[in-house]
């Protein structure tokens, strides 16, 4: 049985063409996507969206995309990790 549909390989080919082109752009950013690996994940997102067979993503890419969606909606000053006065200047 196959794991992809036809819907989901023709999303995944013309997301290869856009970029290709240098038209296909990523998502709320916009930027220019050069990556293969990248189109090749954007046409599945779109296929999964459109509703065509596609397998669920494998748990660990769900967990670190749910977890890099709750890190963004921290403030900023939050994320950041401060790195002076951490204990490891001169001992004087």
């Amino acid at each position: 049985m196959a794991k992809y549909g036809r819907a989901a390989q023709s999303k995944v080919k013309k997301a290869m063409h856009e970029r290709k082109r240098g038209t296909l752009k990523s998502g709320k950013s916009g930027k220019k996507v050069t990556s293969r690996k990248q189109a090749i994940a954007i046409g599945l997102s779109e296929a999964r969206k459109a509703g065509a067979k596609v397998p669920r993503k494998s748990a660990a890419k769900r967990a670190a995309a749910k977890s890099r969606s709750a890190n963004r909606s921290k403030p900023s000053s939050a994320r950041r990790k401060s790195t002076r006065n951490s204990g490891r200047g001169k001992s004087g």
